[in-house]
């Protein structure tokens, strides 16, 4: 049987060549990263997340969300996220609140320690050593957080509380007593929002209920069991319509995300929310969409959970601009720990050689003393003015600007 195939060479058919990676021509982190984008497997995935990454920041119609989870401030990754806050890469972040209060341990000058495996769980909580993986946060270092927390929200008052409150209130502290750099205090000085959506489920948390428990105490509560009835005056739809407002805001948006988790969705799923609301209630808002994104996650795929979903399935939900229409996405496999550093270095040289630094900039959207600024920006819909819809009724899909 003769063999009727024809063998083609890859550029008459358009195929992107790739390049050996040639060290003698290193000179940079940003050298090695573009030098990576055109290898293979994780090393390429971490190159174009350089590209994409570096499109979006600077692209200066485009509001950055960072989320975060996994415990990255006692992995020692805070000034990794401080640094970001400073150069203008962020204006919004959307985090777990045992990474801010692991980051609230460091910024008040507190100590994480390197764990000892030959010594036991069970002496480690003797001696109040509470153990991630490989490193110590001292018992001690919370007692000490919350003590500080005290501080700020004694300041707040008798308002209505957000996880954006909160912490823009432990960021003022920070940068008013000036003791050194932190995530929430670069959060606060940049006007940069910092919202913790699973809040309860964290220090941070912890430290506000016995904070509203204390007053009980003051008030003459006496017996502790009707301490769980001080219940704090907390609203997390503060934080969700904040968000959604500052969404709204933004000509384009883009995502930055360590791990994955509940800041990952929560900040994907404004789109979906703004959908929804046009849907349900008649109104008019163009639903923000994603069009920048950029991910570092070992999790994979197969295992079904958000945490590993790819932006292409967000697509199907209305969280992110279709690659057909204009979006730019890149995922990596991996240890934040073991890239992020290099990546964002990468940026930074890009940056400053080309002259592109962007300046940080306070986000117009923040709620200010509890209360909610109006949207502006293309997404908002003038009143009186019909979007375009679908057959289901809501919103058609606007194609977004191709990137130059």
């Amino acid at each position: 049987m003769t063999d009727s195939r024809e063998f083609h060479d890859g550029r008459h058919d358009g195929l992107v060549a790739l390049e050996s990676l040639d060290l003698d021509r290193v000179t940079s982190f940003a050298d090695l990263l573009r030098g990576m984008s055109r290898t293979a497997f994780s090393g390429r995935s971490l190159g174009e997340a350089f590209e994409v990454m570096l499109a979006m920041v600077e692209d200066e119609d485009c509001k950055v969300v960072m989320t975060l989870s996994g415990a990255m401030t006692i992995a020692k990754m805070g000034k990794v996220i401080s640094k970001m806050i400073d150069e203008g890469m962020v204006q919004a972040i959307v985090s777990t609140g045992a990474l801010m209060a692991h980051g609230l341990s460091e910024a008040v000058g507190l100590v994480h320690y390197r764990h000892d495996p030959r010594v036991s769980d069970e002496e480690l909580f003797e001696k109040g050593y509470n153990r991630v993986y490989d490193t110590l946060e001292m018992e001690a270092n919370l007692n000490y957080v919350e003590e500080f927390s005290r501080r700020a929200l004694d300041a707040l008052g008798e308002q209505v509380l957000s996880s954006e409150i909160v912490c823009r209130a432990l960021g003022k502290v920070l940068s008013d007593d000036e003791r050194g750099s932190g995530v929430l205090r670069s959060a606060y000085e940049k006007g940069v929002p910092v919202y913790v959506p699973a809040f309860t489920d964290s220090e941070l948390g912890l430290d506000v209920s016995t904070w509203s428990m204390k007053r009980a105490q003051a008030a003459g509560t006496k017996d502790p069991m009707d301490l769980f009835t001080a219940i704090p005056q907390y609203n997390p739809y503060l934080d969700l319509n904040s968000f959604a407002r500052f969404a709204l805001g933004a000509k384009r948006l883009g995502i930055f995300t360590i791990g994955g988790g509940v800041p990952r969705n929560w900040a994907q799923e404004v789109g979906p929310y703004v959908d929804i609301m046009d849907h349900r209630l008649g109104i008019d808002l163009r639903p923000p969409r994603y069009q920048y994104a950029v991910r570092i996650c070992p999790e994979p795929t197969h295992w079904g959970g958000l945490s590993g979903c790819t932006y292409s399935e967000g697509v199907s939900w209305g969280k992110f601009v279709p690659e057909s229409e204009g979006g730019r996405f890149a995922e990596v496999y991996a240890d934040a720990t073991t890239v992020w550093p290099l990546l964002i270095k990468g940026v930074l040289e890009e940056r400053a050689q080309g002259g592109h630094a962007r300046p940080a900039r306070a986000s117009g959207n923040a709620v200010s003393h509890g209360r909610l600024e109006e949207p502006r920006g293309p997404q908002a819909t003038p009143h009186g003015k019909n979007a375009s819809r679908t057959a289901s009724g809501r919103p058609r899909k606007v194609k977004a600007k191709p990137r130059p």
